[in-house]
């Protein structure tokens, strides 16, 4: 017998032990983050969450380059759904920004689960204090294709600050920092909590977190008035006391062809059963409802809006997606 047919016949006794069940699961590929990412943890306890309830459908994380990649994958169809930034999905879907050459006007939000601070870390033996002395310094703007180097790079520029970009994914920035080939890099924390990416460099090589001032703050609102901010608690980060700092409100969203009752039914189970989504990530919102909501600037899934209107909540109109009216 030829390793083909042995292939085959592997392939066909498989076939057989599947139950008619499984064999009927809608299969959900999940869009996330990269895997250094607390977020990816969050991910895989949302898929479990979904997993566990939701008894017709079988949802696998895909590693991705997070929200940027994501939404251009939904464009192409390759993911169902994935993790985004409410200020990246809003300029996707008006085509404005990046997105002017590839508007995605069928994006709908489905929920956001935190709102989580960007920390913008430096080695502490550089001697930068200032969000000013980036200037110049090979500096990463958060991992490649995700929504922290979108907003890191804009924000950074219209403050007059040009680091020199490096590029790549958050290992890539981990390993950069520990080798002292960068000064610092940006990345998204557990809400107000460091990131496991940033936990890991600073085991061994001490970090310092740069606040912006508050002149900068102002600055950098009435530039990107769609950029989120967060005043991050005193205590928070050691040897800090209270201060600003940009914020990427995260969550997921799916294109309108997504169907309608599996939107429901996905929504439903993250948002009533959240044992697992909080054992994978701390630092996520008490209020999934309220946080998506209040948070989200374009609009929402047909399917999210059939259970947030079920749970008796006043959805804005402008959250309102044509086919949910």
């Amino acid at each position: 017998m030829n390793l083909r047919a042995i292939i085959v016949g592997m392939v066909v006794v498989g076939m057989a032990l599947v139950g008619p069940a499984e064999a009927q699961k809608k299969k959900l590929a999940m869009g996330c983050t990269q895997t250094a990412s607390s977020h990816f943890a969050y991910c895989v306890g949302q898929a479990k969450a979904i997993n566990s309830v939701v008894a017709d459908v079988d949802v696998t994380v895909v590693e991705t380059g997070a929200t940027v990649d994501n939404l251009k994958r939904m464009l192409k169809n390759t993911i169902d759904y994935g993790l985004i930034t409410n200020d990246q999905v809003y300029l996707a879907h008006k085509g404005d920004s990046t997105w002017k050459d590839s508007p995605f006007p069928d994006v709908r939000n489905l929920w956001y689960y935190t709102a989580s601070a960007v920390y913008i870390s430096v080695r502490e033996e550089t001697g930068i204090k200032s969000m000013a002395e980036l200037a110049g310094k090979k500096f990463n703007p958060g991992m490649r294709g995700s929504a922290t180097e979108k907003m890191t790079e804009a924000t950074l520029a219209g403050l007059g600050i040009r680091p020199e970009w490096v590029r790549g994914g958050t290992s890539d920035a981990v390993d950069a920092m520990k080798d002292k080939r960068i000064v610092g890099y940006a990345k998204a924390a557990e809400g107000f909590r460091l990131d496991a990416s940033t936990m890991d460099i600073a085991t061994s090589t001490p970090i310092r977190v740069l606040p912006f001032s508050d002149d900068q703050v102002k600055k950098a609102k009435e530039q990107y008035p769609y950029f989120p901010w967060v005043k991050v608690p005193a205590g928070s980060i050691k040897g800090l006391g209270e201060f600003w700092t940009q914020a990427v409100v995260v969550g997921f969203a799916a294109p309108k062809s997504f169907p309608n009752d599996l939107a429901y039914k996905i929504v439903k189970a993250v948002i009533e059963d959240k044992e697992h989504q909080r054992a994978a990530f701390k630092g996520i919102a008490e209020d999934f409802a309220k946080l998506t909501l209040e948070q989200s600037l374009s609009p929402l899934h047909a399917g999210a809006v059939k259970y947030y209107r079920e749970k008796g909540l006043k959805i804005p109109d402008n959250l309102l997606p044509p086919e949910a009216r």
